[in-house]
């Protein structure tokens, strides 16, 4: 596997080795702003040593080779953008054919194992769907091309194969596996990831900035998860915190600005109500789920929706997963209970307790706009 000393190849490490793989690691140093991520890769490699846990560690120069290429987050390339991980400037960090030259690498290195030691190899790397809005070498087509073309091009090609354990996933998900592994291995997972560099602009301390979109992003996925990160930031972790959480709602609000329609933006980012009888669900009969029309989590099926005859769309239950918060809404002179979407903060409607008696007497009042109707085949 490749190990840059970043979070996601690190909590592959964790996961390989408490699934019982033995592991070799290549770690590069390719002419990159933040060389420091190659450093915090051998402080993790001693710590595991520390525990008994053998890994075999070779670090790769490359500087030469990529000293032509064009980038921001190579030592002399422009300086790394700051804000949200998804948005276009993040483009500038690309490194070109980056990811195929590591992977070439990794490919030969695998070869010589398996014809060394007689054994299947399996090359693990930890690109996730995160990464595909702005890298197109994390893509999962990108390595299917690249493992068809490596086993066109070397004997024994049958040994050696490509997994991507994190392809579906996000970087809460990755760390929510990590946090599993590192338990199993008996490790410190606050310890683990204090030995990770993320930052694509850390100071000459070491410490990251908290800005970049790499930052931005495994912030948000220590919080999902409810924890501090472990890293020296260069502000406090409040402050960083702060400030990503705000990038990332200034970022989804430009999406549902663009993505929505001027009334269901105006209900579900504005808290607005549409018209009684005029939403496209609130006769709406055919077996499917309902979704929050702006993060596509799962509120209601049809089994749970009722004519109350109010003019909106009325359901007695929410789905099992929905998780819908509650919230006192003291507006317009009145005391209710709105309802948002616990992911996206979404406004959905109100909730009453006038529904039908046999399933809780409660009724979720919730607007059209705010949801999207995906009908079952029969």
């Amino acid at each position: 596997m490749a190990l840059s000393g970043g979070m996601d190849s690190t909590s592959l490490l964790m996961r390989l080795i408490a699934d019982g793989y033995s592991v070799d690691c290549l770690s590069y140093t390719y002419g990159q702003k933040h060389t420091v991520e190659v450093e915090r890769a051998c402080k993790n490699i001693a710590y595991l040593d520390e525990h008994g846990i053998s890994v075999v560690h070779r670090i790769i120069d490359l500087s030469s080779a990529l000293s032509s290429f064009e980038s921001s987050l190579l030592v002399d390339g422009e300086d790394i953008p700051e804000g949200h991980y998804e948005e276009s400037q993040m483009k500038s960090t690309v490194v070109p054919n980056r990811n195929a030259i590591f992977a070439s690498i990794l490919y030969g290195h695998a070869l010589s194992v398996s014809s060394r030691e007689g054994t299947k190899v399996d090359i693990a790397l930890g690109v996730h769907s995160g990464d595909h809005e702005i890298y197109p070498d994390c893509r999962p087509e990108f390595y299917t091309a690249l493992e068809h073309a490596f086993a066109i091009g070397n004997w024994d090609s049958d040994k050696v194969s490509f997994t991507l354990p994190y392809i579906d996933g996000d970087k809460t998900s990755i760390l929510l596996d990590a946090k599993k592994a590192i338990g199993v291995l008996g490790l410190e997972f606050d310890v683990v990831f204090a030995n990770t560099l993320t930052s694509y602009n850390p100071d000459s301390d070491g410490r990251s900035s908290g800005t970049s979109g790499a930052d931005v992003e495994r912030i948000l996925a220590f919080n999902a998860i409810g924890k501090s990160d472990p890293i020296e930031y260069v502000s406090s972790w409040d402050e960083v915190l702060k400030n990503a959480l705000e990038v990332e709602k200034q970022h989804r609000e430009e999406q549902y600005r663009e993505r929505l329609t001027e009334e269901q933006y105006h209900v579900t980012r504005e808290s607005g109500t549409e018209r009684a009888f005029t939403g496209i669900y609130w006769d709406e009969k055919r077996s499917g789920n309902y979704f929050c029309i702006c993060c596509g989590h799962l509120l209601f099926t049809s089994e749970m929706k009722f004519d109350s005859g109010c003019g909106w769309p009325s359901f007695h239950t929410e789905h099992p997963d929905a998780g819908i918060a509650h919230i006192a809404d003291f507006s317009h002179g009145m005391h209710r209970t709105e309802v948002q979407c616990v992911h996206c903060k979404a406004h959905l409607g109100h909730i009453f307790n006038d529904g039908p008696r046999q399933f809780g007497g409660m009724r979720y009042c919730i607007n059209s706009a705010s949801l999207n109707f995906e009908e079952l085949d029969e």
